[in-house]
């Protein structure tokens, strides 16, 4: 779909923020409902089937009504979402000629209010050309359904990502300046593509020397590249190399990263051999600076490379660096301090021990209270529905003192064991009416009463709380 920038300026506020309530609404809807984005909207004055009919017509949404009738975001108005946010932040105020279209992604000139030129990157997933995302690359990774705008914006993401991370350790790639969306903008690089405007090098072992080490170099920092090949690899006039499109790069504990090294250092030296009819037999051992031991064909082996210090893959949670990979470089790094701090551990006793200690000497002096002491606690419900404790003598003469003959204690046991159904009956009760909120006092409506059901379980109610 072509990208025309000039409806861009006749949009009012009301149609971004249609399209913003269209954009949230496909947050858990394939298709948003028309009554969900006109609520989601609010428009102030109403109007919102207007806007969606301006919206529809300049193809920033798609309308569907199979099922029922609702609409969902073009990648053009995903498009406009996006340069309209970056505008706001003062990222660039022009947009310009396109400049390169690739099989998942757009790429145009801005520029900014000091007349820098720089590159915007449009991702766009789901092409005819390239549908098989989520064999082909990760940013799936244990969701099951996926949107294609969804997509697009997870690729920006991560390619924003690897790309500040690579500039910021030295690596020759573009300067990242900001991402919204599906978008990423970024410095224009001054060079051409290797693949199509380059057909001769004044000094090409030179050329490849640099672009086998870069590949190492990734490896060493725990990358691969995953693409690396001619189509991804800007030249400049002095000979100086760039590598571009970072969004399928793995870890080198990815469980297919040998793989995906072999191919990228085999697209390179096939490249080679047939444009510029280079021999590699000399090349074994040194790689633009990066030492290494290479094959009997001449090609780096994979399991000779070492990591260095700064671990790429693990500060950008790359595809194949599994959290059990970075719990056992926790433990690596930790493990004398917790060989230190074991042996102290084992001699001393925590308050957890302290606090289950005494629960168990309250328990067991709780246990060897007298009978008739348990007997006298009755749980009694307050006015805010909390249970206490109380201590409440028995003045009618149903609870006596043990008496010392052996007659009278097997009385006394058969008044105990009926005052504790009657306790635990009352205690029962208590608690379903804490749970339920109600009040075991008598009802609020008791005046009211006229001899229904109601006005006898008032009675009840008075004969509990009275007990």
């Amino acid at each position: 779909m072509k990208l025309d920038v000039d409806v861009l300026r006749y949009l009012s506020k009301d149609d971004f923020r249609v399209l913003t309530a269209v954009e949230m609404g496909m947050r858990n809807h394939e298709i948003v409902p028309s009554e969900l984005v006109e609520r989601i909207a609010s428009l102030k004055h109403g109007g919102t089937y207007k806007v969606l009919k301006n919206l529809l017509k300049h193809k920033l949404l798609h309308h569907d009504s199979s099922k029922y009738d609702g609409f969902r975001l073009t990648y053009l108005g995903y498009d406009f979402l996006a340069i309209k946010t970056l505008v706001n932040r003062g990222v660039f105020m022009s947009v310009g000629r396109q400049i390169g279209v690739g099989k998942e992604s757009d790429i145009f000139e801005v520029a900014n209010e000091d007349g820098t030129v720089m590159a915007m990157k449009l991702h766009r997933l789901g092409r005819t050309s390239f549908r098989a995302v989520k064999s082909k690359r990760d940013y799936l990774r244990h969701r099951s359904s996926y949107n294609w705008l969804y997509l697009s914006r997870l690729a920006a993401l991560k390619e924003y990502a690897f790309m500040k991370a690579l500039g910021e350790h030295g690596f020759p790639v573009p300067n990242a300046v900001d991402c919204n969306r599906h978008c990423v903008v970024m410095s224009l690089v001054q060079g051409y593509p290797f693949r199509v405007q380059v057909k001769q090098l004044q000094n090409p072992e030179i050329v490849f020397e640099s672009i086998i080490g870069l590949v190492v170099r990734l490896a060493e920092h725990g990358l691969i590249h995953c693409d690396f090949n001619e189509f991804n690899i800007m030249i400049d006039d002095d000979e100086k190399v760039t590598m571009i499109d970072f969004p399928q790069m793995v870890s080198v504990s990815h469980r297919n990263a040998q793989m995906y090294f072999d191919r990228d250092v085999e697209c390179i030296f096939k490249f080679f051999s047939k444009r510029f009819n280079l021999s590699f037999q000399e090349y074994t051992d040194d790689f633009d600076g990066c030492e290494v031991e290479a094959d009997q064909n001449g090609r780096p082996c994979f399991s000779q490379i070492a990591k260095t210090a700064s671990c790429l893959d693990k500060e950008l949670a790359a595809s194949g660096f599994t959290k059990k990979d970075q719990d056992d470089i926790e433990k690596f790094i930790d493990g004398e301090n917790e060989k230190d701090t074991g042996s102290d551990v084992e001699g001393t006793t925590s308050e957890g021990d302290i606090s289950n200690e005494l629960n168990e000497m309250k328990i067991s002096n709780s246990a060897s209270m007298p009978l008739l002491q348990q007997q006298n606690q009755i749980i009694k419900l307050d006015e805010e529905g909390k249970v206490e404790e109380i201590q409440q003598l028995s003045e009618d003469g149903q609870i006596s003192e043990p008496e010392t003959e052996g007659g009278s204690d097997k009385t006394v046991v058969e008044e105990d064991a009926e005052l504790m159904k009657r306790l635990n009956k009352q205690r029962r009760r208590a608690i379903a009416a804490a749970h339920a909120g109600r009040k075991t006092n008598s009802s609020r409506n008791s005046y009211k009463d006229k001899g229904g059901r109601s006005s006898h379980n008032s009675k009840i109610q008075k004969q509990l709380s009275s007990w």
